[in-house]
């Protein structure tokens, strides 16, 4: 394991300093990061949303609230609307909100139906705060970290000290999540036809869960 960080019990690998300075999430970065996609950042949010609704056990989605943590361009959202009947987000910038959306500055005030961290969670300084949620579901998207050795990690793609200072592969995000309440419904690639898998391995884990 390099020197900077540590294996947890659940499996989960902590960054333990950011040595660098943490990355400014400002409007700037946000445009830069979702531009690259392009309009692949809709087909993404497709791809996200019909993952959500085949996990999910709801008679219908009428009434439905549903959240998204660090909505970005609000891609996912303007996605959401279409079929969900109320979408809320959350974002650390001042990035506006899709129209017919409702921005919320407290994630853990309200009670929601599904709450999503999409390429969110991995940013957090503490994971274990939204154990504070009240949500029935969590869709969670994270880079899935093989951790193959030392030297893979550490020329990993996705290991950026100023911003990813949690990792997880399908055991720890499943380990992680049951000591917080929630139960794993099912696990998906999903979002590797875009974005594609690196060297034969998958790239982006995306898990369903559900409070137990």
């Amino acid at each position: 394991m390099l020197s900077n960080y540590q294996r947890l019990n659940n499996d989960v690998i902590k960054q333990k300093t950011v040595f660098l300075k943490k990355k400014e999430y400002t409007k700037e970065y946000i445009y830069k990061r979702y531009d690259h996609y392009g309009h692949s950042s809709t087909y993404i949010s497709f791809l996200r949303l019909g993952f959500i609704l085949g996990a999910i056990d709801l008679e219908s989605l009428h009434n439905i609230k549903l959240l998204d943590v660090g909505y970005g361009n609000g891609d996912f959202l303007k996605c959401a609307q279409r079929y969900i009947s109320s979408c809320y987000g959350f974002e650390i910038n001042d990035y506006l909100i899709p129209k017919g959306c409702s921005f919320i500055d407290d994630i853990y005030k309200e009670n929601f139906d599904i709450v999503c961290f999409f390429d969110v969670l991995e940013h957090f300084d503490d994971i274990y705060e939204i154990q504070n949620l009240k949500a029935q579901y969590i869709c969670i998207s994270v880079p899935e970290c093989h951790y193959i050795n030392d030297s893979w990690f550490e020329n990993w793609h996705h290991r950026r000290p100023d911003e990813h200072l949690w990792h997880f592969n399908k055991l720890s995000l499943k380990n992680f999540m049951q000591e917080i309440g929630y139960r794993l419904i099912c696990y998906s690639d999903v979002e590797d036809t875009i974005r594609k898998p690196i060297n034969n391995l998958s790239n982006i884990l995306t898990g369903m869960f559900i409070r137990c």
